[in-house]
């Protein structure tokens, strides 16, 4: 089962059709996956987005201090639950550790609601890897060179894959391995795709697609696969970062 990742989606112009593909591509990120009714839509951001009023940036904060997105998650979610679903819809990752997590649950209950929601989508790294016009995605399930490889896992243990939905869980997945500084398990959504039935990630057998190693040549873009257990990825990624690659994807195999 594929973890990755859909080619990021950028409004490039204002034709119905763009702005088709960022509302859904917003909705699917920004609510967590849910079913939108007709009646549950921002149609007046959306109006506004059409009509070059907002930008993709503005259009993701609309949504997410949308009183669909408070009432799944802010009312009905644990405090942790409500951060560790912020990280994942609006940067695209998981929190990196205790002191992160922490720190927006004190913004949240010393800020309030909008200010919290505001210091991901004014943050520097929402800009850096999002800008103006580009709908946020699980970059931190995309392994960076100088990101935590337990942030990578992090993130996967928040991803619910693309039928999941995020308003399912309510208490937070990740409070334990946060505040105890403990390793995670790099697994991934199951969809009946495994060799056997195995108990966590660690039985399984991933294939790893990497590509940007710095011995190509700079006019070859070329991508290399490996096919390791789980009890190995961590030291199959480190290898791929030493060798300049990126990850591209990690695909349970059948």
């Amino acid at each position: 089962m594929s973890v990755v990742l859909d080619t990021p989606v950028e409004l490039s112009s204002t034709s119905n059709a763009d702005v088709s593909t960022v509302v859904r591509a917003v909705y699917k990120q920004v609510l967590g996956n849910p079913h939108v009714m007709e009646s549950e839509r921002l149609v007046e951001a959306e109006s506004q987005l059409a009509n070059g009023e907002l930008t993709v940036r503005e259009f993701v904060r609309a949504v997410a201090k949308s009183s669909f997105y408070q009432s799944r998650y802010f009312e009905s979610c644990a405090p942790y639950r409500f951060v560790e679903l912020n990280f994942k819809h609006l940067l695209g990752r998981s929190p990196a550790d205790q002191a992160e997590l922490s720190e927006h649950i004190c913004k949240t209950v010393d800020a309030g609601y909008d200010a919290e929601i505001d210091s991901y989508i004014d943050s520097e790294e929402y800009i850096t890897n999002f800008g103006e016009n580009i709908v946020p995605y699980y970059c931190g399930a995309q392994t960076q060179v100088g990101q935590k490889n337990v942030t990578y896992n992090r993130t996967l243990s928040v991803y619910q894959g693309y039928a999941g939905v995020d308003s399912a869980f309510t208490d937070a997945r990740l409070v334990d391995d946060l505040a105890c500084d403990l390793s995670t398990d790099a697994e991934t959504p199951s969809t009946g795709g495994r060799i056997a039935g195995y108990a966590d990630a660690t039985g399984k057998t991933f294939k790893i697609v990497a590509t940007s190693f710095k011995f190509d040549s700079p006019r070859r873009v070329s991508n290399s696969e490996y096919i390791v257990p789980g009890n190995r990825m961590t030291p199959q990624i480190q290898r791929i970062h030493r060798a300049g690659g990126r990850i591209v994807s990690i695909t349970e195999v059948n």
